[in-house]
């Protein structure tokens, strides 16, 4: 293991130097993917765990998601909606989940209007009962938490801007790269 001493604060700096992080802006870019996705998978545990101490539902983090999306603002929302709104493009998962959330009687079908084609979905009273008991869940857990931390909400609200730009930045990638996505053979 590569270490460096730092004799002036005494502690032992660890080398970050790897094939994805080679220079000190690679590093620091790679710190933050890393840190995103543990963030990701504590972030899917908790909503997995509060949904379901809500609700008594087998839940995933997803479902969970989808059903907070559709109750956002009481306006119901068809799958293209909400696949925007989440930056998702795998609706066929999106409509797996709808049927779901259907079955378990927390959110229906609504009829369509003159404005809008596609069928739209909106959350049942059985949904909305557990929406709002996730909603004070996460008060009473979450946000009690993060409440207590000095100047938590200018730090959330610049780490959701670097978020959205980032999100911009990997979109971007990805079109690129799938614009350019070389053939490989077989036998490569």
């Amino acid at each position: 293991m590569n270490m460096k001493n730092n004799e002036k604060k005494g502690t032992i700096e660890l080398d970050r130097h790897w094939h994805l992080a080679t220079n000190d802006h690679e590093i620091a870019l790679t710190e933050l993917e890393y840190s995103l996705l543990r963030s990701y998978e504590s972030f899917t545990r908790w909503m997995k765990e509060c949904v379901v101490a809500a609700s008594g539902f087998n839940m995933s983090a997803n479902d969970c998601a989808i059903l907070n999306l559709i109750a956002m603002r009481g306006r119901p929302k068809g799958i293209t909606e909400i696949a925007r709104l989440l930056n998702r493009d795998d609706n066929t998962n999106i409509q797996y989940t709808i049927r779901k959330l259907t079955q378990d009687k927390l959110v229906e079908k609504t009829s369509t209007d003159n404005r809008r084609k596609g069928v739209r979905y909106r959350v049942t009273s059985a949904g909305n009962k557990v929406v709002e008991r996730f909603v004070a869940l996460r008060r009473g857990l979450l946000i009690e938490m993060t409440e207590t931390i000095r100047a938590m909400d200018d730090q959330l609200a610049g780490g959701s801007k670097i978020l959205d730009i980032m999100t911009g930045m990997y979109d971007q990638g990805a079109r690129i790269a799938a614009t350019h996505r070389p053939s490989f053979d077989e036998e490569d």
